[in-house]
């Protein structure tokens, strides 16, 4: 494996409450019906496909977005899961790229990066409004294996994210797909996407990738 790429929100980042709170504030503003089983139904990393799901009309998105944008609390949101940074250091010293993927924006994403000290350790980063596509299309992760150097070697690649569409992305480029256990993946789901391998954490499947056996961290599943 050459190269290790990941999704942000659930996977490296634990966010998934928060960002049940600011739809839950979206939905009410709007008058839809919303709550957790809703939410997980419907959820996809694409705003927009997700939000059609849950009864927004087209013509009320860019006011969804807006009333989102507005509730989401960044400086809660940004705590990294336990073990994240350092499993990032031991992936780069074993010679893996790493790159990132993800739905969420850059002026959203990029901030908590730099804030949590972790932005530097990405060679190649594509956000979700870089491309006029999202998950699960191929496309944002293979422009990230592109400029990691292996377009066209993605079968030397990973891709590490915590729901189906992550997989189902991977797989399309015949990348590996590693699903992170998150309320909004379950382990069934992510090995029926496409998961080659399942883990509760980044640091689990780190520390069983490059054969360091731990017994001092417990896994954490993040809640919404």
């Amino acid at each position: 494996m050459d190269a290790v790429v990941f999704d942000w929100d659930g996977t490296l980042v634990d966010t998934l409450g928060a960002l049940y709170e600011a739809n839950l504030v979206v939905m009410r503003e709007l008058g839809l019906p919303f709550d957790r089983a809703l939410y997980q139904r419907h959820f996809a990393p694409d705003w927009r496909l997700m939000y059609r799901r849950l009864g927004v009309p087209d013509e009320r998105l860019e006011e969804a977005n807006e009333l989102w944008l507005a509730a989401y609390d960044r400086g809660i949101a940004s705590q990294l899961f336990d073990g994240v940074t350092e499993s990032l250091d031991r992936l780069t010293t074993a010679g893996r790229r790493l790159g990132l993927v993800t739905a969420g924006d850059r002026d959203v994403v990029e901030p908590q990066l730099e804030r949590l000290g972790i932005a530097d350790r990405f060679e190649a980063r594509v956000f979700g409004d870089d491309l006029p596509v999202h998950k699960p299309d191929p496309a944002p992760v293979r422009r990230a294996l592109e400029i990691l150097g292996i377009g066209d070697r993605a079968s030397h690649a990973a891709y590490v994210g915590d729901v189906p569409d992550d997989m189902r992305m991977a797989r399309s480029v015949g990348a590996r797909g590693v699903g992170i256990v998150s309320a909004l993946g379950e382990a069934d789901a992510l090995l029926a996407a496409g998961a080659s391998e399942i883990a509760t954490s980044v640091s689990e499947w780190v520390d069983r990738t490059l054969g360091i056996m731990r017994v001092d961290r417990a896994p954490r599943v993040p809640a919404i």
